[in-house]
């Protein structure tokens, strides 16, 4: 089976239109089945989605891994993108930092490619940008190892514009991969201009509000007491309560077209252009089979306005100290 393709940008490098977020299936999201997320991301490839997304902080390590371990022998038919960037303390994984000095890049990289039993990988990240590393030494790390072979495509995740302007200039970028969603639209902006002048495709993360805007959470006692989303400003108090208003008003516009509330948020980013490819996770085949459903909405552009409309209510993070500067907190 095949799904619509897209291209990311003007970089050469196409898509299917809806990628697979892997996060989820090791860490962040509560409970956890190694045995159905790999049927996850086999049945993903059944179905036609050749991009998968993964990183090394995910587990840590283990998302790696279970990635590798699902495509073994279908390598050929996925586009396998892994970020770097954001490091663990190992005696507390909760306490996390930044480090992209090349001695860095070129460590990361092949503890990457052992792990996902790969010679290369498709697509590679920088997850967050390393304050204290020019982003020009960054980059150009990652640019040896294009001419190495073991990386094909060059990304950076939730950087400013003025970041990826200067990382652009030392090497060719394909994707950004940033938040976006009916309800983070903070790089609408600036970002999303910056990267269409410069051909830079555009990778929305948590498209589905981190499972807000699926209308299956009604409660913070619907997550588990490991989920990191309990600590999410928009999943606290006052706030989860409006948001909840935001989700009803997507699931009445989606009821109306007969369609699920994740859908139609979907289906929102989706209409933002045909340089965008979101990356909805999922741990579970029937939800993944719900997401590829949205390929098929069509969102007039009244619909599309209506959407628009939606502001939530609270912050991405605990602490946005880090989001108004050269990149976000250290967070999945």
């Amino acid at each position: 089976m095949s799904l619509p393709e897209r291209a990311l940008g003007r970089s050469g490098l196409t898509v299917s239109a809806l990628g697979l977020g892997c996060m989820g299936m090791s860490e962040f999201y509560g409970s956890r089945d190694e045995n159905e997320s790999v049927a996850t991301i086999r049945r993903a490839l059944d179905l036609g989605v050749t991009f998968l997304d993964t990183a090394d902080i995910y587990g840590p390590h283990a998302n790696e891994e279970l990635v590798g371990r699902a495509i073994a022998d279908r390598r050929d038919e996925v586009v396998l993108a892994t970020k770097f960037g954001i490091v663990r303390d190992p005696d507390d994984p909760t306490k996390r930092g930044f480090d992209g000095s090349p001695e860095y890049v070129r460590a990361a990289c092949d503890a990457s490619l052992r792990r996902l039993g790969v010679d290369h990988v498709d697509l590679y990240y920088l997850h967050r940008v390393d304050p204290r590393t020019p982003i020009e030494d960054t980059v150009g790390a990652m640019a040896e190892l294009v001419r190495a072979g073991k990386v094909g495509h060059l990304g950076l995740s939730e950087a400013a514009a003025s970041t990826i302007r200067r990382a652009h200039a030392v090497h060719p970028i394909a994707a950004l991969q940033s938040e976006w969603s009916l309800w983070s639209r903070d790089i609408e902006s600036e970002i999303v201009d910056t990267c269409r002048e410069l051909g830079i495709g555009l990778v929305p993360y948590s498209p589905l509000g981190r499972g807000f805007l699926t209308g299956a959470i009604t409660s913070p006692d619907d997550l588990d007491a490991d989920d990191f989303r309990r600590n999410n400003p928009r999943f606290k108090g006052e706030a989860f309560a409006r948001n909840l208003e935001l989700v009803e008003a997507v699931r009445e516009l989606a009821e109306s077209k007969g369609v699920t509330a994740g859908q139609l948020a979907l289906a929102w980013v989706l209409a933002q252009g045909a340089d965008v490819v979101p990356i909805p996770g999922t741990k579970r085949r029937r939800y993944l089979e719900e997401n590829l459903g949205a390929i098929d909405v069509a969102l007039t552009p009244d619909e599309v306005a209506q959407l628009d409309d939606i502001v939530p209510a609270g912050e991405r993070y605990p602490d946005m100290s880090f989001v108004a500067g050269v990149s976000p907190p250290p967070s999945p």
